[in-house]
C-alpha cells in the first residue's frame, strides 16, 4: 500500500518527525529538573504535582486541546503575549503544536526519568559529596549516567507518543499544510475522503514506527536487567 504514497503525501510525516524532535528536546530540558525534584523531594506537594504530571495519561486529548485552545487563543491569557512576541496567537501554528505536545507528552518523559533517578538512589550522590563534588557536578557525573536507561526510555516514548498525537493537534493546530498538518491529521483526512490506499500507507508507517519504538524500550529494559 505504501507504493501509492507520493513525496507530497510524506510531508506530514516529516512535519511529525520535526514536531516530535523539538518536543522531546524541550521536554528533556524542562522535565529533567522536574523529575529530579520529584525523585529527591519529601515535600507534601510531591503527590499533587505527580498527579498533575500524569493527568494527560487519563484525560481525553480533546479536553486538554480545548483548554489549550482557550488559553492560547486571541482572547486567552497567552494570546496577547504571543501576539506581542511573534505577531500572532499560538493557535494554528507550529509553535502552538510544540507547546501542546509538551503538555500531552510530559508524563512519558518525566516518569521514566524520575523512576530511574529514584532507583539510582542518593547514596551515590552522598559518596560523591564526600569527594567534594557539588550538587550540579554530582547530578551530571553520577546521577545522569546511572539513570541512562530512564533517559533513553523517556526519549523513545516521548518521541513515539508525540508522533501519534491526534486530538490535541487537531484542536490546537487544525489542518494547515506545511504548518500543522501532521501525519495523524493526514490519515484522518484520507479516511474522510475514502482514500483508503493512502490511509493504509500512512497507517502502516505509524504502526511500524510504534512497534519499533516499543521494541527498543523492551530491549533496553532487558539489557539493563542483565547488568
Amino acid at each position: 500500500m505504501t507504493a501509492d504514497l507520493t513525496l507530497a503525501d510524506l510531508d506530514p510525516l516529516w512535519l511529525s518527525v520535526r514536531l516530535a524532535a523539538v518536543t522531546v528536546t524541550a521536554l528533556l530540558i524542562v522535565g529533567t529538573p522536574l523529575a529530579w525534584w520529584l525523585a529527591s523531594t519529601r515535600s507534601r506537594l510531591k503527590s499533587p504535582i505527580e498527579a498533575l504530571v500524569a493527568l494527560p495519561i487519563v484525560l481525553p486529548p480533546t479536553v486538554i486541546g480545548f483548554y489549550l485552545l482557550v488559553l492560547m487563543g486571541p482572547n486567552g491569557p497567552l494570546g496577547p503575549v504571543a501576539t506581542a512576541l511573534i505577531g500572532r496567537p499560538l493557535t494554528f501554528t507550529f509553535s502552538g503544536l510544540v507547546l501542546a505536545s509538551m503538555i500531552y507528552s510530559l508524563p512519558f518523559v518525566v516518569q521514566p526519568i524520575q523512576a530511574a533517578l529514584e532507583q539510582a538512589g542518593g547514596r551515590a550522590l552522598e559518596a560523591a559529596a564526600t569527594l567534594r563534588a557539588g550538587p550540579v557536578d554530582g547530578f551530571f557525573n553520577v546521577a545522569v549516567p546511572m539513570a541512562t536507561r530512564g533517559f533513553v526510555t523517556a526519549i523513545v516514548l516521548g518521541f513515539a507518543h508525540t508522533m501519534g498525537e491526534f486530538g490535541i493537534v487537531l484542536m490546537v493546530g487544525g489542518n494547515i499544510p506545511g504548518e500543522t498538518r501532521v501525519i495523524s491529521i493526514a490519515l484522518y483526512e484520507n479516511v474522510e475522503m475514502l482514500d483508503y490506499d493512502r490511509a493504509h500507507g500512512l497507517s502502516a508507517i505509524l504502526l511500524g514506527f510504534s512497534f519499533v519504538a516499543l521494541l527498543i524500550v523492551y530491549l533496553i529494559n532487558r539489557r539493563w536487567l542483565r547488568i
